[in-house]
């Protein structure tokens, strides 16, 4: 833990200072090995704590990531795509909830706690969760929101996420590739090994994209981790010396 708050305070002041530290120096973490941990009732068990790969772009590669270089855009989602500029305000500045996809994407730990009923995001960003059925159950008829409704289900020793009823308030990805409130996103988790899960993001989006797209991802178990207080502020720097707005709408 204490290793953790000193790198990120260390990469903090670096950015800071524009100092660039190289991605080896910053830590040379490996993951336990061993088998895939499983409940009781035979079912994986993804439980832990775990480092995520950062993408702010989700057309980009990175460590444990691969993107969809070109995006399918509608012509409604190219247009929105080309007028977004988080200099004429962004939602997160205002700390918005960012939504599940953005969520994913963000370098904080992530916490999952999972029963054979549930499966719980504990996102250390903005101390954002999201508790998720995974019995089975059918979609709710509630109202739309931030993070959607997702609802879960088992093929094999995959679990699969799905999430519908988006208000389409949030972007995809912190640089602001956007989607609808049509957006339909499936999540598929799988833990090859104890120290791994291999996570697969689904995009549909009719209104925004012309046919489904993926990204795909590595999270690392990270045991030696504690999830951390996170707070954002709606008077924060940024916004009263002007450097981002208050989205309008």
């Amino acid at each position: 833990m204490k290793k953790r708050f000193a790198a990120a305070l260390l990469t903090a002041l670096a950015i800071a200072s524009g100092v660039h530290i190289p991605a080896a120096a910053q830590e040379d973490y490996r993951p336990p090995t061993g088998p895939t941990p499983r409940l009781a009732s035979g079912k994986v068990d993804f439980s832990g704590v775990w480092q995520k790969p950062y993408a702010p772009d989700l057309t980009k590669e990175g460590k444990d990531f691969k993107g969809f270089p070109d995006l399918p855009f509608t012509p409604w989602g190219e247009a929105d795509w080309k007028k977004y500029d988080a200099a004429n305000g962004d939602y997160t500045g205002a700390c918005l909830p960012f939504g599940m996809t953005r969520s994913i994407n963000t370098p904080e730990p992530m916490q999952v706690i999972q029963s054979d009923k549930y499966f719980a995001f504990l996102f250390e960003q903005n101390s954002w969760f999201t508790v998720v059925p995974i019995d089975g159950r059918p979609h709710g008829k509630g109202i739309p929101t931030w993070f959607g409704d997702s609802v879960g289900h088992w093929e094999g020793d995959t679990l699969v996420i799905d999430t519908v009823n988006f208000n389409g308030k949030t972007r995809l990805d912190t640089v602001g590739h956007p989607h609808s409130d049509q957006l339909h996103l499936v999540q598929r988790f799988s833990r090859p090994d104890l120290g791994h899960i291999a996570h697969e993001m689904i995009i549909e989006d009719p209104k925004t994209f012309t046919r489904p797209w993926k990204t795909t991802r590595t999270f690392t178990l990270r045991p030696d981790w504690e999830m951390m207080e996170y707070s954002c502020e709606e008077n924060n720097k940024s916004l009263w010396e002007g450097r981002i707005k208050i989205p309008k709408g």
